[in-house]
């Protein structure tokens, strides 16, 4: 599937409209009906909280405003932040604008991005831990650094993270997982990126370009 930007999305029912969350469900919605009407898909089961949960397709669609790309994601375990979510992420970032002369909103995408489910983990957590693990940390290295960084588990969960980090090592991630009830997701980074890097797919790049 290919995408093109050739010229702005204009429509009346999000012309002054300033609520983020709106437009980016609002986008969302209108990439899942395109997707529903021009091809057959295999929806798997919707209570996985993923927009595309069929096994083959493992995609959650997010739409954010370029001034502060970032998402919301449900919390399901701490190793979410250093092995990744669990699925794939296709990341639309728009800029948005009114028209007051016809009144219309105008969505220009800025970015659309597709990130495989091994590099959705925190980039900072993930950058340390490889370099820690290259420079021969122990399990208590390895424990402390996840206390420093204030990973959201017990005592006996953090030991078991931490020799399943020293036995694999984790991928790059490339996004910025903040913790919360649910985690925060941010997108600068990949929105950013200008150079190749493995299981980033750029499919609009007007910010680099």
């Amino acid at each position: 599937m290919r995408f093109v930007n050739k010229k702005p999305n204009m429509n009346k029912e999000l012309f002054g409209v300033t609520d983020g969350k709106a437009v980016g469900t609002y986008t969302e919605h209108r990439f899942k009906e395109f997707l529903n009407k021009n091809f057959e898909l295999d929806n798997g089961n919707a209570a996985r909280g993923i927009d595309l949960p069929a096994p083959k397709i493992n995609t959650d669609i997010k739409a954010t405003s370029i001034k502060q790309p970032q998402s919301s994601s449900t919390f399901k375990d701490a190793k979410q932040k250093i092995y990744g979510l669990g699925y794939n992420l296709l990341v639309f970032v728009y800029e948005k604008t009114d028209n007051h002369e016809n009144e219309t909103a105008v969505l220009y995408f800025k970015s659309c991005s597709f990130i495989s489910k091994e590099r959705t983990a925190d980039y900072t957590t993930t950058f340390r831990l490889i370099e820690m693990v290259e420079d021969g940390a122990n399990e208590e290295d390895v424990i402390a650094y996840l206390n420093d960084k204030n990973i959201p588990a017990d005592d006996i969960t953090l030991t078991k993270i931490a020799k399943q980090i020293l036995e694999n090592t984790p991928k790059l991630g490339y996004l910025t997982i903040s913790n919360a009830l649910q985690w925060r997701l941010q997108y600068g980074r990949v929105v950013a990126l200008s150079a190749k890097a493995e299981g980033i797919t750029k499919i609009i790049d007007k910010v680099n370009a």
